[in-house]
């Protein structure tokens, strides 16, 4: 996923920079199966390419006008906006990573994806389906694809409820249950990292993850951040607060093309274009 970015001087600067807080070289890690089995390498890796391709677009002349991002993806939006310098997201990520693997293995669970329900009837299965487990939704994507997140007991019993309601279930390769309870060993050692860094008023308004509202004061944005990994992702108020406050495009950089799916879905005829490379950079009529 790095490779295509190490072509560019711009983007090869970000993902130096990045290699140097890490202390790991990026591009070959992302060569390297056994690095790519970590989340406290691959965290930090994705948030490098994110904001190498960030690079690229600034170097064209592109203007945001805000920022988010799914999950590890806020972190790059508040790089973008200039809340957190490239070297306090990298360090911060880089803890992200571990602690959440570390709670993974201290609360094993797992995730799946609910496609052709929106968020009141996962809300709905996961009711049916907790009894004494953890059992909640996690990403509130669009109006038809939700994720939920908990125990293995409890999303096996939901993914029995959800055939029987004619509701799809996919279960994600993930290593946890992500941003639900079973991440709270991760709160503490992740706050002290948030501490230790220096966040600075947004230049542009973030959609925070954690309320789908944009929001640019920093001690606010500090403390959104500490509740992340436990809390939803609701992706489609963040993408609906965007096109509120006047957002026509909406540009994904870095790897994949998953979000530039979901803001069609979630915003009708807004234009999303993917920028997964240099190249797509220069291709995509941006002005």
């Amino acid at each position: 996923m790095a490779d295509a970015w190490g072509e560019d001087v711009r983007a090869r600067e970000v993902l130096d920079r990045a290699s140097g807080v890490l202390g790991d070289d990026i591009v070959e890690g992302s060569r390297d199966e056994l690095a790519l089995a970590t989340t406290a390498f691959v965290q930090p890796a994705l948030l490098a390419c994110d904001l190498a391709a960030y690079a690229v677009l600034v170097a064209r002349g592109v203007v945001a006008v805000g920022a988010a991002g799914h999950s590890l993806g806020e972190f790059a939006a508040l790089v973008a906006a200039g809340s957190l310098s490239l070297e306090d997201a990298v360090r911060i990520v880089a803890v992200r990573g571990r602690v959440m693997q570390e709670a993974a293995r201290e609360r094993p669970g797992t995730m799946t994806a609910l496609l052709g329900a929106g968020a009141a009837d996962a809300a709905a299965i996961c009711d049916a389906a907790r009894d004494d487990d953890v059992l909640l939704v996690a990403n509130e994507n669009s109006p038809q694809q939700v994720v939920i997140s908990g125990s293995v007991p409890a999303i096996e019993r939901a993914e029995a409820i959800a055939k029987v309601r004619g509701v799809r279930a996919v279960r994600l390769h993930v290593a946890g249950a992500f941003h639900s309870p079973l991440m709270d060993p991760a709160v503490a050692p992740l706050s002290v990292a948030l501490d230790e860094a220096a966040f600075e008023e947004a230049r542009i308004p973030v959609a925070s993850n954690v309320t789908g509202e944009l929001v640019r004061d920093a001690e606010e944005l500090r403390a959104l951040a500490k509740r992340h990994v436990v809390s939803p992702v609701r992706w489609e108020r963040c993408a609906n607060a965007l096109a509120e406050a006047g957002a026509e495009t909406f540009v994904e950089a870095g790897p994949g093309d998953v979000l530039t799916k979901l803001a069609k879905r979630v915003v009708p005829g807004a234009r999303a274009v993917a920028i997964g490379s240099p190249q797509a950079a220069g291709a995509a009529e941006l002005d």
